[in-house]
């Protein structure tokens, strides 16, 4: 029988994190329960519920993490944004973990530190009590544990943020430091174009930074190589696909396979 009133259950991500062991990552963007419970079977140590380009939303995201709970894999969340209403609300139905995107400022990192923590360190609502983080209140100890439990991992994704990347790294309280590839190639002049030279030189210097405070370094590529690369520079938690593009990938090849050359629809036409 299960103690309602034992002491919290910790963060096992952000555990892992802080001895830098590594975690291997999939990315989840079908906004779907029944996928994202299918991807927690797979054996990943992490699994990233997208909600700033997935069309996710709050209940949405519960679905999810509820399918994924029975399972090994740490669910982190990626909201829109920083907004700490939204933020309350995602740690509210049992987010530990938080990815926030386009954070290019040490302010800003602050500011989404402050959003997880509860009064009088931070800013966070108090409602634990009709939430599922707390069980609903049989987690007895939930608001003098939840600052600590939650794992605050923000994205550096703009040449802004490399710029600021030291003082970003400083801020206690953040976990992680993850450079997206994607936006910081566009932010560099090379959109559509992460494999640039200049944006691997850029994200490979990044990485270096963030290992050397301290902080855990992430990021996501469908590349295996690049993935181990990234690893070996002293990465963390690395996402290493994509569940969508997965899917479209495999059905455009299957589609492929079994083509059949289309007939002209003149060609039957007997000519005189």
């Amino acid at each position: 029988m299960i103690n309602a009133t034992r002491t919290s259950v910790l963060n096992p991500f952000k555990s892992a994190l802080a001895a830098r062991r590594r975690r291997i990552g999939f990315w989840l963007s079908m906004a779907d329960a029944y996928l994202a419970e299918v991807s927690a079977t797979a054996g990943f140590d992490w699994l990233l519920i997208d909600s700033e380009h997935a069309p996710n939303d709050l209940r949405s995201i519960l679905a999810q993490l509820q399918a994924v709970a029975p399972y090994g894999a740490e669910a982190v969340v990626r909201p829109v944004n920083g907004d700490p209403a939204l933020i309350k609300r995602l740690l509210d139905i049992g987010a530990r973990t938080l990815l926030v995107p386009m954070i290019d400022t040490a302010e800003q990192a602050n500011a989404v530190v402050s959003a997880v923590r509860y009064p009088p360190h931070g800013i966070r609502g108090v409602g634990s009590a009709v939430g599922r983080a707390s069980r609903w209140s049989a987690r007895t100890d939930y608001l003098e544990v939840a600052d600590s439990e939650i794992c605050v991992l923000v994205q550096a994704e703009t040449v802004t943020a490399l710029e600021n990347l030291e003082s970003i790294c400083a801020v206690e309280g953040v976990d992680g430091v993850f450079i997206g590839p994607a936006d910081l190639a566009a932010s560099m002049g090379y959109r559509g174009k992460p494999g640039h030279p200049e944006v691997q030189r850029a994200i490979d210097a990044a990485m270096r930074t963030i290992v050397e405070s301290g902080k855990a370094a992430g990021t996501l590529t469908s590349d295996p190589a690049l993935a181990r690369h990234y690893l070996e520079l002293g990465c963390t938690f690395v996402a290493t696909g994509v569940d969508i593009l997965m899917f479209a990938n495999a059905a455009r090849k299957l589609a492929q396979e079994f083509a059949v050359p289309q007939a002209d629809p003149t060609s039957h036409v007997a000519t005189v």
